[in-house]
């Protein structure tokens, strides 16, 4: 294979010329920044009303299905557009062509309501490498502060647990934030349990009883699910089983109402809870089948063999067509097997008949209403659960024959007045001292170096350093 370098020729326009070329660039470039504030803009309360949420995950997955964006990519637009909802300057900035959104999306990285200010200042006095290197260097102090305060918070972890004068036990501790957000989440399971304990009992008993005895206050609640933690643990002996077992959910259905979701019949899980039809549905497509069979007085009369519903060969034959999750903006690799017409009604377990879904698109075709079908030339039909289609790849947006004029034209209306120079930095070719800059800058450095790669190749402190203050715009001196 040759490759041919293409040949540039010396161009016959005038200097003139090419500067008119780069100004229009320039101020096209521009007028792209502040559409994209507006877009933004449109993201973020598209990503807080919901808009997105017909099927798909997320704002990203909906973006990269509808506008055709890389997820990685929607996923830092969707981060943007809620950052900038607290950083009005960097907004404004933004959506009048003054910084590019490279510029913004590295800035808000750091930048908080109080930093807003000097950091508006960094992207306007440098460049978008310049304000890279700015972000790094501010991490890397955030870093160094927020790893000081993890590690206080370790060493001041602490319980006591003493017996007061009165024999009553005191408990008393510090625990850190992700020890103690598990600790409150099994005290209110545990509290939950008791509750509805205490409702049965209370179902049970002839009279109304007491109602303060029936709610305690929530104090004695904390109390008693503390206790009941502590018999759970010693009851299981600190280990709930085999890890084959440990996560195991058993569901018990009749098979008429697996067949039929109408039919009168059981769905409940191993404790007795009930489920809906539909979720035993989903569960079964993709599981292990036990089948008994009772008498008329519901006696056990014949037990089956475990039996998986998808055998291992047919599984590795539908991962290896399928590569994912077949829900249109999807993709995800961590999937379930779902019967496109349930076994239970008589639906093969056939490669034809299986589709891979994600755990979350799983329960939006058996719980949602969403409906999926493979079609004759063998590709996949989903639908809304108001029976529109959701294609694969949405049909593309219609434009203005020169959307550069019409974008020109709705700036100017909206007085939003951009040139070839509105996104210049006032950078005049200086070196950049990251370290003196971040000391400047950052409220936590104090005056001390972040990062000792960020010093290299730079000069000390003074004259080619970035001097960002806040107040008045930047200067590089």
């Amino acid at each position: 294979m040759q490759i041919h370098s293409p040949t540039v020729r010396a161009t016959p326009h005038p200097a003139a010329e090419l500067d008119r070329l780069g100004n229009e660039i320039a101020e096209l470039s521009a007028h792209l920044d502040a559409a994209t504030a507006r877009l933004l803009d449109l993201i973020r309360e598209f990503d807080a009303r919901g808009g997105w949420n017909t099927g798909f995950r997320s704002c990203a997955a909906w973006l990269s299905w509808r506008v055709g964006l890389d997820l990685g990519a929607a996923r830092e637009r969707v981060r943007v557009a809620r950052a900038l909802g607290t950083l009005p300057l960097l907004a404004e900035a933004l959506g009048r062509g003054e910084l590019s959104y490279a510029k913004v999306r590295a800035l808000t990285r750091v930048a908080t309501p109080e930093t807003e200010a000097r950091l508006l200042a960094v992207g306007r006095a440098g460049t978008a490498a310049h304000v890279e290197r700015i972000v790094r260097g501010w991490r890397c102090v955030d870093r160094r502060a927020e790893a000081r305060e993890a590690s206080q918070r370790h060493r001041s972890r602490a319980l006591h647990v003493y017996q007061d004068e009165d024999g009553m036990v005191v408990v008393r501790g510090r625990l850190e934030p992700e020890v103690g957000a598990l600790l409150m989440q099994a005290l209110a399971a545990a509290r939950e349990s008791l509750y509805q304990r205490s409702r049965a009992r209370t179902r049970a008993a002839a009279g109304p009883g007491d109602v303060s005895a029936e709610t305690p206050p929530v104090a004695q609640q904390q109390a008693d699910a503390l206790a009941l933690l502590a018999e759970t643990a010693l009851h299981h002996g600190l280990d709930p089983g085999t890890p084959g077992e440990r996560y195991q959910v058993v569901v018990h259905v009749d098979a008429p109402v697996l067949a039929d979701p109408d039919q009168p019949g059981q769905s409940v899980l191993e404790d007795g809870t009930r489920v809906s039809a539909e979720t035993s549905r989903r569960l079964a497509c993709d599981a292990s089948r036990v089948v008994m069979r009772h008498d008329a007085e519901g006696r056990l009369r014949e037990i089956g063999a475990r039996t998986r519903t998808i055998p291992p060969a047919l599984r590795r034959a539908l991962h290896h067509r399928d590569q994912g999750c077949r829900f249109p903006g999807c993709g995800l690799r961590f999937t379930q097997g779902h019967h496109l017409r349930h076994w239970a009604q008589g639906g093969p377990t056939t490669l034809s008949n299986l589709a891979l879904l994600c755990r979350r698109h799983h329960r939006s075709v058996h719980e949602e209403g969403y409906q999926v079908a493979r079609l004759p030339d063998g590709a996949l039909q989903f639908r809304r659960p108001d029976g529109r289609s959701l294609p694969e790849v949405p049909p593309p947006a219609a434009l203005p024959e020169d959307p550069s004029k019409v974008l020109r034209a709705r700036h100017d209306s909206q007085g939003i007045r951009i040139d070839a120079r509105t996104a210049c930095a006032g950078w005049l070719g200086e070196r950049l001292n990251v370290g003196w800059a971040i000391d400047v800058l950052h409220p936590l450095a104090q005056r001390s170096r972040p990062c000792p790669s960020s010093e290299q190749g730079s000069a000390s402190p003074g004259p080619s350093a970035i001097a960002l203050v806040a107040g008045p715009p930047p200067i590089l001196e």
